[in-house]
């Protein structure tokens, strides 16, 4: 007999059937039971009963929305969960809550009127556990930071979620790193990048490829909103490359953005750098190695002869040698208006005739810092702390 064995995000026919069982379930035990279909209730819901106390919560919690969806679906509840109250952050990462675990949960989170922040990171959620929360996520009034990394969402969940955002104006930062979205999904996150109000975003550690680059370029200059993306370690490279780098000369929204471990070679650099011709309002920009050659930082260094914005630029481990770094740093001496108070070369050798040209620049811009993999060149303390955390992102477990 063959034994077929299936991943957390893979389900058969009949558990498919048994789920639509169990949700019909759920849905008679609730209207049995009392469950509120309005919010003007004032018996059942977890909002009132936090209001009784810790002592009078004991008792009755057994009979709330969530517990009773645990029942149906055949789950354990998550006890962080019931003794949430009103708490504004929610963190469930590392909870094994998987396909199921999401649909238990979906109901009660969606009448939670106090949670701001959630954090569903590391769960096997994938994309069947990401469509039951899509509706919560939609009708939220309150949830405005949502964290789905390592999730194994794909783009079955990326459809998913990305419907949920652009329903929802609240939610203003997502995180959806690690989620295995290829270039399918990037059709879903294009839309959302043209039709959202959405501040932050982070797909990072994600299999974004040229094509997925060619579709998220267009769509990141028609953003009105984003000022913080992170897609680094993906595999931006080529045309996609070329074509994103295009998307952000016309985009008028975007400070902050990671492109780091991709693989954006000259041609990407070059395209970065006629980007910053026009772009008048990044401020930070991560291209740590992306392949870029000496030919490339100088074809980046037209861009910040004339840019007026950047403030940190981060260049490490590119094989652009001292010769690149030397380009850049020209460049930058020669603006007369540049506003740049970081340049990273970390884990790039330079030359004396670096450490020279150096030293004359930051008697012109004293406010200049330059870090190198020698580290020649002085680098103060007090300005690492404009490094975000999310640049890079941390990797994922």
């Amino acid at each position: 007999m063959d034994v077929t064995m299936r991943g957390p995000c893979e389900k058969s026919g009949e558990s498919e059937e048994q789920e639509k069982e169990v949700a019909a379930e759920a849905t008679a035990a609730g209207r049995s039971a009392g469950v509120p279909e309005a919010e003007d209730s004032d018996t059942d819901s977890d909002s009132n009963l936090e209001t009784e106390g810790t002592q009078e919560l004991r008792e009755p919690v057994k009979d709330t929305l969530y517990l009773r969806s645990c029942r149906a679906h055949g789950v354990v509840p998550v006890s962080r969960f019931l003794r949430q109250g009103r708490a504004p952050e929610l963190n469930l990462r590392h909870r094994g809550l998987g396909p199921q675990g999401a649909r238990a949960l979906a109901p009660a989170l969606s009448s939670n009127p106090y949670v701001k922040r959630l954090d569903l990171r590391d769960n096997e959620l994938c994309g069947a556990g990401a469509k039951a929360l899509a509706h919560a996520l939609s009708k939220s009034s309150s949830i405005c930071d949502v964290d789905l990394s390592e999730n194994q969402l794909g783009a079955v969940g990326a459809q998913a979620v990305c419907a949920a955002l652009m329903a929802n104006p609240t939610i203003q930062k997502v995180q959806l790193a690690g989620n295995s979205l290829e270039e399918q999904a990037a059709r879903y996150l294009a839309e959302l990048l043209a039709h959202t109000g959405l501040k932050s975003l982070d797909l990072s550690y994600n299999q974004l490829n040229d094509q997925a680059g060619e579709t998220l370029g267009p769509a990141l200059a028609e953003n009105t909103g984003l000022t913080e993306l992170n897609i680094s370690w993906n595999h931006l490279r080529g045309p996609g490359a070329v074509s994103f780098a295009r998307g952000l000369g016309a985009n008028i929204f975007l400070r902050v953005l990671d492109i780091s471990y991709n693989g954006f070679g000259d041609p990407g650099a070059s395209a970065v750098g006629e980007a910053l011709r026009t772009n008048n309002v990044l401020e930070e920009l991560n291209m740590s190695n992306n392949r870029i050659s000496a030919v490339g930082a100088r074809s980046l260094g037209l861009g910040l002869r004339v840019n007026k914005t950047l403030r940190i630029l981060a260049m490490s481990r590119n094989p652009m040698r001292s010769e690149g770094c030397l380009g850049v740093l020209k460049s930058v001496r020669d603006n007369p208006v540049s506003a740049l108070e970081l340049l990273d070369f970390s884990d790039i050798q330079v030359n004396r005739e670096f450490d020279d040209l150096a030293s004359s620049v930051k008697v012109t811009l004293p406010g200049l810092c330059i870090k190198t993999d020698a580290g020649r060149v002085e680098y103060k303390k007090e300005l690492l702390a404009v490094l975000r955390p999310s640049l890079p992102a941390s990797a994922p477990k």
